[in-house]
């Protein structure tokens, strides 16, 4: 069987994908939660790399670092017909808060672990041998793509570059 050029599935896959956006931060979450002033920063980097790339943004959302609340939301946005891409930004870390990954990981049907090697390999020259302190990573469940970047604005921006490039590919295979 002759396998298909990774060009004609890229041409194939949507140019036009729904994504939810969540940012994981327990001190914003708290702010928000009590009506003080707050910002978001990466998912506002995150909302518009976005829509500038013609993408849409079907969803924001902003929750505390707590692993049963971030895998409960992912969970619930893989059951809606309108979302293709779930990014999270937050929580990717080491200190003991971090449970993005922990949230999430389970819910992979399969890992991209290349997403996360890329993404350190492009964050090395920026942040030199600190990047070996992200665990950002991506995989695939229900026939969505979850994507858990750090939370800082140039990790998200670092992390959507490398999505955005593949989405189409990555989406026509998980939906054939």
């Amino acid at each position: 069987m002759m396998s298909v050029p990774r060009t004609t599935h890229k041409e194939a896959g949507p140019k036009v994908a729904n994504f939810f956006i969540i940012t994981v931060s327990t001190s914003r979450y708290n702010a928000k939660i009590n009506n003080q002033p707050y910002t978001d920063e990466s998912g506002d980097v995150a909302e518009s790399m976005l829509k500038e790339a013609g993408q849409r943004v079907v969803g924001r959302d902003l929750i505390k670092d707590d692993l049963v609340m971030i895998r409960s939301l992912v969970d619930s946005l893989l059951l809606r017909d309108d979302v293709d891409v779930i990014v999270l930004t937050g929580g990717t870390g080491l200190a003991k808060s971090d449970v993005t990954i922990e949230a999430v990981r389970p819910l992979f049907e399969k890992e991209l672990e290349g997403f996360g090697e890329l993404f350190r390999y492009l964050s090395y020259p920026k942040i030199g041998t600190g990047t070996i302190m992200t665990r950002a990573t991506a995989g695939i469940s229900r026939g969505k793509l979850i994507v858990a970047l750090p939370g800082s604005p140039d990790g998200v921006k670092t992390g959507l570059e490398i999505v955005l490039q593949e989405l189409p590919h990555i989406l026509y295979i998980i939906r054939s």
